[in-house]
């Protein structure tokens, strides 16, 4: 299937992002090295496709809440069916139909951002000053607009180049080699930086999945695309590395946006913030406290918890217990006096 739909409405955002900044007065010369108006209509193409999958963002949080809230009664299925894969995944599909949860809906933003990321991606590859003008005008481009873009930089380093471009294309770009690999360099770090902290934002939120699997793929999105990132991120051009740190800012306010108006629903089975009543709920209605002194815990989100070895012990008061000043000493191993037998 041909893409050049997406080739074009990429094209066709940044391109009036870029007339706009143009006649506000932006200047087209660079400015620290780096022509702005280029710039900012990259971070505004950012700005335009979140915007349009806003709604979707908030059908994603909402389903990661209802897939976290429903895991007990996915536990009890498992164990239920333990052995019956194909009754397991009757019972679980109908499970979420019953409420309304569908999770596949926690990966659909990253998936429809997917298409724009590489149609940017062509886009930005292809500005080659040398390029044959029949094929500079192609998606909507005029010979002007291409030149313009092929020429722009971010603090001299041209946004078509990447860090591991070669000397034949730094060359075609009038480009330093260092120049090129210190800027993008810089910007692969923040962009793995980024990555990371969206998903850590998120866990920080939500707590880490009961199910092993979800949970492997929540530490494959903390730690292992970050990682991934600092291998592909040297075959990126400097402007895609742009959007893709734009994103990600983007996306941690967004995402603290929509935590605050739509906060977690506490896990099942874990407390609120707060001391916990003296001899647990037995004490908290009444009852005499006599429920054993529960462990210590230790950890964090990213461990968990351990008991502590041995229980707390009990704390005496031993002035409670020590005779007040002036009282009649007793002695406990003598008996009570018998009542006076009355008289005939």
């Amino acid at each position: 299937m041909s893409l050049d739909w997406i080739y074009y409405a990429i094209s066709w955002i940044l391109l009036r992002w870029h007339a706009l900044w143009d006649a506000i007065g932006i200047p087209e010369y660079r400015v620290l090295g780096t022509n702005w108006s280029w710039v900012l209509a990259i971070v505004f193409l950012v700005v335009t496709v979140r915007v349009i999958l806003f709604p979707v963002f908030v059908k994603q949080i909402k389903s990661q809440r209802a897939m976290q809230a429903l895991q007990p009664k996915v536990k009890e299925l498992q164990d239920k069916h333990k052995g019956d894969r194909e009754t397991l995944q009757k019972e679980m599909m109908e499970l979420y139909r019953t409420e309304k949860a569908n999770p596949l809906m926690g990966c659909l933003p990253m998936f429809l951002q997917i298409p724009v990321f590489l149609g940017l991606f062509h886009v930005l590859r292809r500005l080659n000053p040398d390029l044959p003008e029949k094929y500079k005008t192609l998606y909507g481009w005029s010979v002007e607009q291409f030149n313009s873009a092929a020429n722009s930089a971010l603090f001299s380093a041209p946004l078509p180049s990447k860090f591991g471009s070669s000397a034949e294309e730094l060359a075609a770009l009038d480009a330093n080699s260092v120049t090129v690999k210190i800027v993008a360099g810089i910007l692969v770090l923040v962009m793995m930086t980024t990555t990371y902290l969206t998903s850590r934002q998120m866990i920080l939120k939500t707590g880490w999945a009961e199910d092993p699997q979800q949970k492997m793929i929540q530490r494959l999105m903390l730690y292992g695309i970050p990682l991934s990132l600092l291998v592909s991120g040297g075959l990126f051009p400097i402007g895609v590395i742009i959007y893709w740190v734009t994103n990600n800012l983007f996306t941690l306010a967004q995402q603290q946006w929509v935590l605050r108006k739509f906060p977690p629903a506490p896990m099942a089975g874990s407390r609120g913030p707060g001391p916990r009543p003296a001899g647990g709920s037995g004490a908290a209605k009444g009852g005499s406290a006599k429920s054993p002194v529960q462990p210590a815990r230790t950890g964090g989100l990213f461990g968990r918890g351990k008991a502590s070895a041995e229980p707390e012990s009990p704390v005496v008061d031993t002035k409670a217990l020590a005779p007040k000043p002036g009282a009649k000493p007793t002695n406990p191993k003598k008996g009570a006096r018998p009542a006076n037998k009355p008289q005939g």
